[in-house]
This record gives structure tokens, C-alpha cells and sequence, in this order.
């Protein structure tokens, strides 16, 4: 039983109804105001706690953590210290804001808790390394479906191994970050030969990724039963994709610059310890896996998740509801597929699900799906049509997991899309 996540915790700070940070979340980030360059907080109702004040006046002190720990740009060192230092310091801040402690006097509480409205969410990591997983099958199935044969949808690897490939880090932005319009070849239907232009099919891709807090010597694999304790929480994740120009240059290598012009996360990482009351049985997975990758018990999370599309002076909309437990493939199997060659990860790593669909229309996960490559564009309520994503839109995705009373969400992944410079 992690004490932190007990639903019957109540804290001083005063919660709205239906926000995402109770205090049995306590997410960590990195933020910044008028007045504080960089540092770590954590996420509590509709203010952020400031670790490096409660660090520096001793509320912290017992737990063995170096100077300076929290007063950086990004939580890599933070994390490099393992998930039980994590659980730790959640554990000890849980107390600090419960109701019924008095610890945190009313003069530090001034200072170390700062409004929400106040602050700007930075990114919480240095990426090193980014790798994009294939492993919703509703979704492979229907791509597939789509460019090959309903019959043969899934090819003949997808069922035995997590499908992966390795993206771009640099241009992995935080939520509210806008992102240009992607310019590449694409092949007209009528043309013999590519043409250089604006991407014509501009999609967003619905994803949970998982960020690393351990590392493993090159040559050393990471077993399925190891992976959680390499694995510190998770964000939301748009893998904006370009769909015209992922269809030509895809084969042989895979995506490329159909997917390297951006992508983005939610600043908020939720801890994996904080999910632990929605763990959930996944699909049943057959044929039977390898033995590297069988596992036990309840490895999926049932984080219910949605899309929102924006349009230029119009009311969000929602195009999509989706959920993290439809996922055919595990974190616990990604990772350790990941490193069973003996490849060597790193703190900050990140790593996504790839595009979660559901088994219903309303819950596909990219609008290639929602409009099937646009044979059946969206009627938006402004009157507007969309096959793809349009300039001027902005993608909304959030996400929450409920149960017993406690609502443990991830705040808001959003990007603006800009005409292509």
C-alpha cells in the first residue's frame, strides 16, 4: 500500500471539483514565474509547489537529497536518484498538504505555494532519446486495413514483438509550444513524380509515454519484471504526423520527416506509483508471447482519454475518446523488448505507446482514422469541415483515470498548428 495514494486523504490547499491534481496525484514538473528562473515543483489543485523553497527550509531534510537537487532546468537528476527516492519525496509532500498537518507554517505556505495562473510549464526532462511504439492493435489493424487488405491487416510480426522505432528528441516541445506546418515531398495520385510542398494531410496521433528514472550498462537487458523500476510516470503525448509525406518516404527506413518536425507533451509527469489503483488486465495477447516477454499480474492502466480540436474563434470540440488500457503491448514488454539486444537507455528517456484507438469509431486516436484518410471529413459545429488538421486549429488531448472517489489526471497536451514557413 503506498500511503500517498490513499482516497481518503484530504489537504489544506483547496481542490476544485474534477481537477486533475488531488492530492493522491502530486505530479513533479518544471516551472518558472516573473520571479523564479527554472525549478521543480509539483502539481497540488490549481497551485504549484515549490520543491526547491521546501528543500532549502528543511521540509525535505531526512530524506538524503544532494543541494541544489531541485533548483535546475529539469528533473533528469532528480529522477537519476530511482524510483524509491521518487516515492519518497511524493510521500513526504503528501504529508506536508494533508489537512491535518500543521507542519508547513502560514508564511512558508505563502511563498511555496504559487497560483497555477502564475507560472509557465516548462519541459520536465532533457531527452536524450525518444522511441515510438506501434502497439494499440485496434489501430494497427485499421491502418492496415486502410493501405493493404482487411485480411492481412496486421503483418505477420505485430502480434509477436512490440513494433518500434526511434524518433527525434530535439523537437519534442512542451504543451502550448505551436508547431509549423511540415513541409516535404509528396507524391500526387496524377503525378509520376514527387512535388516539394506544405503537408496536405496534417495529423495528430493520441499517445501515453512513459519516462525513464534508470539506466542499464550497454549489453545488459532489462527484464519485464525489472522494467517498473526503471519506469518514473508518464505524460500525454501528440506524435503530430504528416501523413502525404509519410505515405512516400515510409519505405524502406520508416517515418521520417513525416513525423521529425515536432511533437508534444504534457509538462505534469504522473507518477507511475500514483497509478497504481487503476491498474487494469490488457487484451489477451495470442498467439502465446515469447518468454522474454510474458508476465504476470495487471500490467495496462485504465486512463480514459480524449481529443479536442479548436478551430480559429470557435469552442473546443471533442473528435475522439479514447483509453490507455486498450493497449495491446505493455510498458513492461516495450521496455523490455527495447533492451532485449542489449541496447542501454538513459534517465530522461522517452518513450510513447503510439497511437491509441479504441475498438469504436468515435474512439480512434488520429484522424486518418476518425475520417478514414479523409473519405469521411468531420462536420465540426462552426460549420466547418475537416479532413486532416487545418492552420489556425489547436489539438487538445487530456487525459484522467477515477476510482473510489479520486481523480488522477494529467493537465492538458496542446499544440496550435502554423502555417508552414
Amino acid at each position: 500500500m503506498i500511503s500517498a495514494n490513499d482516497p481518503k486523504l484530504k489537504s489544506w490547499v483547496t481542490i476544485p471539483k474534477d481537477s486533475d491534481f488531488p492530492i493522491q496525484n502530486l505530479p513533479f514538473g518544471i516551472f518558472k514565474t516573473k520571479y523564479l528562473s527554472a525549478v521543480a515543483g509539483v502539481a497540488i489543485g490549481d497551485h504549484v509547489l515549490d520543491l526547491v523553497y521546501l528543500h532549502e527550509h528543511g521540509y525535505l531534510d531526512g530524506l538524503g537529497l544532494p543541494s541544489g537537487i531541485f533548483n535546475q532546468k529539469f528533473l533528469n537528476d532528480f529522477l537519476a536518484l530511482g524510483k524509491k527516492k521518487i516515492r519518497q519525496v511524493r510521500e513526504r509532500v503528501s504529508v506536508l498538504l494533508r489537512h491535518d498537518s500543521d507542519e508547513l507554517n502560514a508564511a512558508d505556505r505563502e511563498i511555496a505555494l504559487v497560483p497555477m495562473e502564475e507560472v509557465q510549464m516548462l519541459l520536465p526532462v532533457r531527452i536524450g532519446n525518444y522511441t515510438d511504439f506501434y502497439s494499440s492493435e485496434e489501430h494497427a489493424f485499421n491502418v492496415g486495413s486502410m493501405f493493404r487488405d482487411p485480411k492481412n491487416a496486421l503483418l505477420p510480426n505485430w502480434k509477436h514483438l512490440p513494433v518500434g522505432y526511434h524518433g527525434r528528441a530535439s523537437s519534442i516541445v512542451v504543451s502550448g509550444i505551436p508547431i509549423h506546418r511540415p513541409k516535404g515531398q509528396i507524391k500526387p495520385s496524377d503525378s509520376d513524380i514527387p512535388i516539394f510542398c506544405p503537408t496536405r494531410k496534417l495529423d495528430f496521433e493520441l499517445e501515453v509515454a512513459f519516462i525513464t528514472c534508470g539506466e542499464n550498462k550497454l549489453g545488459q537487458r532489462i527484464t519485464v519484471d525489472q522494467a517498473e523500476d526503471y519506469i518514473a510516470g508518464f505524460v500525454l503525448f501528440n506524435d503530430w504526423s504528416a501523413r502525404d509525406i509519410q505515405q512516400w518516404e515510409y519505405v524502406p527506413l520508416g517515418p521520417f520527416l513525416s513525423k521529425n518536425f515536432g511533437s508534444t507533451i504534457s509538462p505534469w509527469i504522473v507518477t507511475m506509483d500514483a497509478l497504481e489503483p487503476f491498474r487494469v488486465e490488457g487484451p489477451a495477447q495470442h498467439p502465446h508471447v515469447l518468454p522474454y516477454l510474458a508476465f504476470e499480474g495487471n500490467k495496462n492502466f485504465d486512463v480514459m482519454l480524449e481529443v479536442l480540436l479548436q478551430a480559429e474563434k470557435s469552442d473546443p470540440v471533442t473528435i475522439s475518446r479514447s483509453n490507455f488500457k486498450y493497449m495491446y503491448w505493455n510498458v513492461n514488454q516495450q521496455l523490455a523488448h527495447h533492451t532485449s539486444n542489449g541496447c542501454n537507455i538513459q534517465v530522461g528517456d522517452l518513450y510513447a505507446s503510439g497511437t491509441i484507438s479504441g475498438p469504436s469509431p468515435g474512439s480512434f486516436g488520429s484522424m486518418l482514422e476518425l475520417t478514414w484518410n479523409g473519405e469521411n471529413p468531420l462536420n465540426l459545429p462552426d460549420g466547418s469541415i475537416r479532413s486532416f488538421i487545418d492552420d489556425g486549429d489547436t489539438l487538445i488531448m487530456k487525459g484522467h483515470a477515477i476510482r473510489n472517489g479520486v481523480r488522477i489526471g494529467f493537465g492538458s497536451c496542446n499544440g496550435k498548428i502554423l502555417p508552414s514557413t
